[in-house]
């Protein structure tokens, strides 16, 4: 087996567009696990989030990197390993900027989520995780100053359009301070410094005892390039984003079972 360790991204990469998994896929999966490989998904979503849907693969044991790797959780007895934050002064100061700046905001406090709208964006975004939105009856800034526990993400939904804007102006308020990414086109998304899926590589690694060289990882946006540069074996499936491609090996697209392909790679199989 070339890699032993396998990571991948869910939305875009295993999710099809129709919300499913590929059946091919989830062969795959089963059959790398059972010829001893290491099999985890490394999401932006929520941990409750993804759970759920961890079944659909065939997955009831190991571990899921859920916020961009700031959580790593036990899939069959839900025991947190990691669950990492922002301190609340930084929330809040990402927070006030963007509701004086009239954003669409998510708030991700203690694994639930918190919307300054109720709207049709947060009602497409409740339907493609699965989750229900809370819309406090104060600001969210306020809210978030008057509960406790660890604010794991903070989220913007915007207009394709004006995403990338919104990303560089994001950068240029916090500079390296904080880890701004989007995981698909009609989202930005703040990250605490130093958590994004690399940290999953790094720690499902060591957690493993399997080496950087053995790790492989699949991905198709912005947020999962730093997961594929900490991979030894780097993929990208066919609808990725331009700047992942570049640095890694392009399979099938998530249409057309681009993970079973990376998979049969990672085998050292034909697929």
């Amino acid at each position: 087996m070339k890699y032993s360790l396998f990571l991948t991204d869910f939305d875009g990469t295993l999710v099809r567009a129709d919300g499913t998994v590929s059946p091919k896929n989830v062969r795959a999966i089963t059959e790398y696990r059972k010829k001893g490989g290491v099999f985890a998904v490394v999401t932006g979503r929520m941990l409750s989030s993804i759970l759920p849907r961890l079944k659909e693969l065939g997955l009831s044991d190991g571990l899921v990197a859920a916020y961009q790797g700031g959580t790593i959780a036990d899939i069959k007895t839900g025991a947190l390993l990691k669950n990492e934050g922002f301190s609340r002064r930084d929330a809040l100061e990402i927070v006030r900027l963007l509701e004086a700046e009239g954003q669409h905001i998510h708030l991700y406090l203690n694994d639930r989520l918190y919307c300054n709208r109720d709207d049709e964006l947060l009602r497409s975004y409740e339907r493609t995780c699965g989750v229900k939105g809370i819309v406090p009856s104060v600001p969210l800034s306020g809210f978030l100053a008057a509960n406790s526990g660890v604010v794991s993400k903070i989220l913007c939904m915007i207009e394709p359009e004006r995403q990338d804007a919104l990303v560089e102006h994001l950068k240029e308020q916090f500079g390296d301070r904080f880890f701004i990414t989007s995981s698909a086109e009609w989202l930005v998304e703040a990250m605490p410094f130093g958590t994004d899926k690399a940290s999953a590589v790094r720690f499902l690694s060591r957690y493993f005892k399997i080496p950087k060289e053995k790790t492989a990882a699949i991905g198709d946006q912005y947020n999962d390039i730093p997961m594929i540069e900490a991979a030894g074996g780097k993929y990208a499936v066919a609808n990725a984003v331009a700047p992942l491609k570049a640095i890694a090996k392009v399979v099938s697209s998530v249409e057309e079972d681009g993970v079973f392909e990376a998979l049969s790679d990672a085998m050292g199989e034909a697929p």
